[in-house]
């Protein structure tokens, strides 16, 4: 697809929930994405009905998982992992390329509920400890998992570092979720967010600021650094967003990069589609179940009889009878 049938695509998207839609701003060296959630977002914060701060940090970690997962383009899987001290003290998005996202998320609601948190600080429900973002392309690719510690600044900054440490990269990242009110359809959840990526042919020209030497003798002095003009700009630029932006309905992704980077005009490509979908089915279940014991398997079994499991992604609950496993296992 060429640049003109690309454009025409994506602009047939305007407005489009769900979605991830690449960019470029080739006079800056920069590309990004943007992304919009909508339907999917909404199903996956409401299946769980998570208290409303909770909903809100996970949606958070959900469109960054999006904006990361999308760089996958036709197969293989990205997970983002958190393992915290916070009142939420883990959560888990996973993303199978092309397009299936899940989510959830552990939390203490006697903390919560103590904490008293009426304007939700994402930073604040992790606290302290560690992000770690996985990638798994399948086949005979191999498994990277990048981690970057959580130390109270919410997941923006997590992934501020991650690039930085990790791939050395300049990125910029900005997440909102928001919930939409109108008279006719209630109450939904809605989730956006922009990632700015410096990407220039010379690598001299990506160099960062070198982090503090901690252990340096006091009164050592950093080298003087000189952050590239190109970059400088396009950072500037996209921190001009704002969270309501990223969430509004009404505005599309194309127009909100022309208000982002118009003066130096900027280029959008053909948009990916996003959907909630859980990975678990009554068949892999039962095949969990047949590797248990039969002994494990009474003792999972509740009053009525049935052993009932529920998924912690997408919280469908399934029951199964113990009895139609009997006479399948070894001898104990």
């Amino acid at each position: 697809m060429n640049d003109a049938q690309a454009a025409i695509r994506a602009m047939s998207d305007a407005g489009r929930d769900d979605a991830v839609l690449p960019f470029a701003v080739e006079p800056l060296d920069v590309r990004g994405r943007v992304v919009r959630l909508g339907a999917a977002i909404d199903h996956i914060l409401k299946q769980h009905a998570y208290p409303d701060p909770v909903s809100r940090t996970l949606g958070e970690a959900i469109a960054l998982t999006a904006l990361l997962g999308s760089a996958l383009k036709l197969e293989g899987r990205f997970q983002l992992q958190t393992k915290t001290d916070g009142i939420i003290d883990m959560m888990v998005v996973d993303f199978d390329a092309p397009s299936a996202l899940r989510a959830m998320a552990r939390f203490d609601r006697a903390r919560l509920a103590e904490a008293g948190i009426e304007k939700y600080s994402s930073a604040k429900l992790v606290g302290s400890g560690h992000l770690a973002l996985t990638i798994d392309q399948g086949g005979d690719m191999s498994r990277y998992q990048g981690v970057v510690a959580l130390d109270g600044h919410g997941l923006e900054e997590a992934a501020h570092q991650y690039f930085r440490q990790s791939e050395q990269i300049p990125t910029f990242v900005r997440l909102a979720v928001a919930e939409s009110v109108t008279v006719s359809t209630g109450t939904h959840w809605r989730a956006g967010g922009v990632m700015v990526q410096f990407l220039p042919v010379s690598p001299e020209r990506q160099r960062q600021q070198e982090f503090h030497p901690g252990d340096a003798p006091e009164g050592t002095a950093q080298a003087e650094f000189i952050e590239d003009d190109a970059w400088a700009e396009a950072k500037a630029l996209a921190a001009t967003v704002e969270d309501h932006e990223l969430v509004d309905p009404t505005l599309s992704s194309e127009r909100l990069l022309y208000r982002l980077f118009h003066e130096r005009g900027v280029k959008v490509f053909e948009s990916l589609h996003l959907r909630d979908q859980c990975r678990c089915s009554a068949e892999r279940i039962e095949q969990m179940l047949r590797r248990f014991s039969p002994t494990e398997r009474r003792d999972m079994t509740g009053d009525d009889g049935m052993i009932s499991v529920t998924c912690e992604f997408c919280s469908v609950r399934r029951e199964f009878n113990p009895a139609d496993f009997e006479g399948q296992d070894v001898d104990e």
